[in-house]
């Protein structure tokens, strides 16, 4: 649990402050000054639930409340309390929110579009959703869902005009913008699920590459340039993982995770990477940067309640007007890891495979909501068994942010800057 009440120093508390309004100083005048950031139009999204902004929700029946809560203030198609860290990247770019490219009532893609939806993997699934969980909507898929978005909205913003030129993206964004690449990790529980052995699992990880090379050859020959790819999470810390397959699940680490889930995943994000630098090889004219997500994940899971401390986690606000720079100190604490927020309890981790984030059931013919959301999402990593909260999503996105975890080394602002390194 987190030690919110720890008692810091009043000296303690002020150096914490000055060292957070120092480095803001800093970052401010970094990103005023040299003019090195890309200054990307658009983004183009890749992937599954952990970008998904409202593809399955418009394809298969929305994401029912309490989802959305903490942000939105209602559902927003997001498997999560908030936002996502594919929102906080179009935050950080000065764009709108990503549209899911499936939603047709609303939907705004002048700076870019979402192909990613909940359930996705990036091999084909032989089932169907209603079987298996996994999304019939795979990565090739969605790399078609874009050559027709290419086609369909140049044709519509050159030939009709109009107010299609105000929700459509000029022809050149496609060359300028950053494409985000955010899945693998239902492949891997997809293998799983389907009872098959670590060493099977393991065993399809170069096939999982080569289709996701011939993807983003295609997405390069359709005018991408510049690609920002994330590694897998550790998906022996959450609960879903550790409740299906309790066998592969029995061998746990020190923080509570399976041994075995997350050496795969780590295996698989090893592959990824030697997938991206060949890429990089083969494409000179082109930046792609490996972002390594597991690592802040990871961090922040065996890590929660140091960094619950008030004395070491901090959220700084800054609003600078023309006259004060005014500073809001929040503390921000984290509890149990994998115990998760929206849930039922009949189960551990507060999670119930049979009773999802809003799922009801019926008792003396009304219905009854059994998935309710935790007080205070921000003080769990976990929102719904599956995926993190909009806290923990923040807490990532800032240890992705500025490079420290990509190959090679570059800042989410200048991701155009790694051709031929």
């Amino acid at each position: 649990m987190a030690s919110g009440g720890s008692g810091c120093t009043a000296t303690a508390g002020a150096a914490a402050l000055l060292s957070l309004v120092f480095l803001w100083l800093l970052q401010a005048s970094a990103g005023a000054g040299a003019g090195a950031d890309c200054h990307f139009p658009a983004v183009f999204n890749f992937g599954d639930s952990n970008s998904d902004t409202g593809g399955l929700s418009a394809a298969f029946g929305a994401a029912p409340p309490p989802n959305g809560r903490t942000f939105f203030g209602m559902p927003a198609g997001r498997y999560c309390d908030g936002r996502l860290v594919i929102d906080f990247i179009a935050e950080n770019l000065g764009i709108p929110y990503l549209s899911a490219y499936l939603n047709s009532v609303g939907s705004n893609f002048s700076q870019g579009a979402n192909f990613a939806t909940a359930g996705s993997t990036i091999s084909r699934q032989n089932t169907s959703l209603f079987l298996s969980g996994f999304s019939p909507i795979s990565l090739d898929v969605q790399s078609w869902e874009f050559e027709q978005f290419i086609n369909r909205s140049q044709f519509v913003y050159n030939n009709k005009g109009g107010i299609y030129r105000e929700l459509l993206p000029k022809a050149e964004y496609f060359s300028q913008a950053l494409y985000t690449f955010d899945i693998g990790q239902n492949d891997i529980t997809a293998g799983y699920f389907a009872n098959m052995t670590t060493d099977q699992v393991i065993a399809s990880i170069p096939e999982l590459m080569e289709r996701l090379t011939s993807i983003i050859k295609n997405v390069h020959e359709l005018g991408g340039r510049n690609f920002w790819i994330h590694s897998t999470g550790p998906i022996g810390c959450l609960p879903y993982a550790l409740i299906h397959r309790p066998d592969i699940a029995a061998v746990k680490d020190k923080v509570g995770c399976s041994v075995t889930y997350n050496k795969v995943a780590q295996l698989f994000n090893q592959r990824l990477k030697e997938t991206v630098a060949r890429l990089r090889k083969t494409y000179p004219d082109a930046a792609f940067t490996y972002v390594d997500v597991y690592a802040a994940k990871y961090k922040l899971i065996s890590q929660a309640s140091k960094l619950g401390n008030a004395c070491t986690m901090a959220y700084l606000c800054c609003v600078v007007s023309w006259r004060k720079l005014r500073l809001a100190f929040l503390s921000a604490g984290f509890d149990d890891a994998l115990l998760t927020c929206c849930g039922h309890d009949a189960g551990p981790y507060n999670f119930d495979p049979k009773v999802g984030c809003g799922g009801k059931v019926l008792v003396k013919g009304k219905w009854v909501v059994l998935g309710k959301s935790c007080d205070d999402p921000s003080r769990r990593v976990s929102w719904d068994g599956v995926h993190f909260t909009e806290a923990a999503n923040k807490f990532v996105f800032d240890q992705i942010v500025g490079g420290g975890l990509s190959d090679p080394p570059v800042p989410l602002r200048q991701a155009c800057r790694s051709k031929g390194q």
